[in-house]
């Protein structure tokens, strides 16, 4: 175990925030003299100080530091080339030596590593893959469960979220049973004559995991839109002569678009970050940015620690560039929510 330690301004900052956070409370007693409504959501924020935003400027500065507490970019260096420390660490003597022997960097295996990299983008590639089919499943479901003509569309809705009753790790281990080689879809490829199949441990059994878990937070964003469109828009431009496909196509899908946008931000983002999904139902054999991110953190070497950081500030930038996407398209948050 590492003796990783949290600097002290850390602590003289979560001591500060608390005190402050004390004192306000004090002062609006006072002036309001009693408790007003406002007052109630303060335990709230104290949660969101200590546990959310102290985290990330931690996150931050392990991220531009090394692991004695000294400034550093290395750790977005680590990002771009995976075998930088390697080589900045490598006695320059010994290399001269191997490179007058006439090797290079590459035969040392210290050219430049794109391993980050290529785990980022393809954790990307993955995340576009399940929020594309999400948004092909999930938009007609959303569009059939709001049709106030069909009777069931209360009950789809239900048969939706149950699911999400269920502890996310839960409903991973129960696609492991229907995907395993003695699996209920290989016992019934067998009996229909097809033969057993390699369904789990590869990229498809993954992004078959993803698409199951994030569906819903595709579905429901755009239900809640759907929902609450007057449906006077839609059968006053079939009076004006829109058949069925047309009125969807000029009046429902526009009114739509922060739904839609809502569901993408709610499904990409944590599809880029997911790494239990891979972890089970891939083997070990695919590893996303969020195995990657956690394989720092359970590295012995603390300065791995310090490039787990930088990996987990690159994420959130990501992140803020999505919510900042949703903003602009749904600045009054029409399509958040999941119910």
């Amino acid at each position: 175990m590492t003796d990783f330690q949290v600097p002290v301004w850390g602590y003289w900052l979560m001591g500060i925030g608390l005190a402050a956070f004390v004192a306000t409370l004090i002062i609006y007693v006072r002036r309001n003299r009693g408790f007003k409504r406002p007052l109630f959501a303060s335990p709230y924020v104290l949660w969101l100080v200590v546990f959310t935003v102290i985290p990330c400027l931690l996150v931050a500065y392990f991220s531009f530091t090394d692991w004695q507490g000294n400034f550093t970019l290395d750790n977005f260096k680590d990002f771009w080339d995976s075998n930088y420390t390697a080589r900045k660490t490598m006695d320059p003597d010994e290399m001269q030596m191997y490179m007058d022997m006439g090797l290079t960097l590459e035969d040392l295996g210290l050219e430049r590593g794109t391993i980050n990299i290529n785990t980022l983008v393809f954790s990307l590639w993955m995340a576009f893959l399940c929020t594309a089919i999400c948004l092909l499943l999930g938009y007609p479901a959303a569009h059939i469960m709001a049709d106030r003509e069909f009777k069931l569309g209360p009950t789809l809705v239900i048969l939706f979220i149950v699911p999400m009753w269920m502890n996310f790790l839960l409903r991973t281990i129960a696609m492991m049973t229907l995907l395993e080689d003695n699996g209920v879809i290989n016992n019934l490829l067998e009996w229909i004559g097809i033969g057993r199949q390699k369904l789990l441990n590869n990229t498809a059994a993954v992004q078959l995991g993803m698409v199951y878990n994030f569906l819903p937070f595709m579905v429901f964003p755009i239900y809640n839109v759907l929902n609450k469109m007057d449906y006077k828009l839609s059968e006053a431009a079939m009076d004006l002569g829109c058949d069925k496909w047309r009125t969807f196509y000029k009046v429902t899908l526009p009114l739509s678009v922060p739904g839609v946008v809502s569901g993408i931000t709610m499904v990409f983002m944590p599809a880029v970050t997911t790494f239990y999904i891979s972890r089970l139902l891939g083997g070990g054999k695919v590893q996303l940015f969020g195995d990657l991110i956690e394989s720092k953190f359970l590295s012995t070497s603390l300065r791995e620690w310090n490039v787990g950081s930088a990996l987990s500030l690159i994420m959130m930038v990501l992140i803020l560039i999505s919510l900042g996407l949703l903003r602009k398209v749904d600045p009054e948050g029409e399509g958040g929510g999941i119910v």
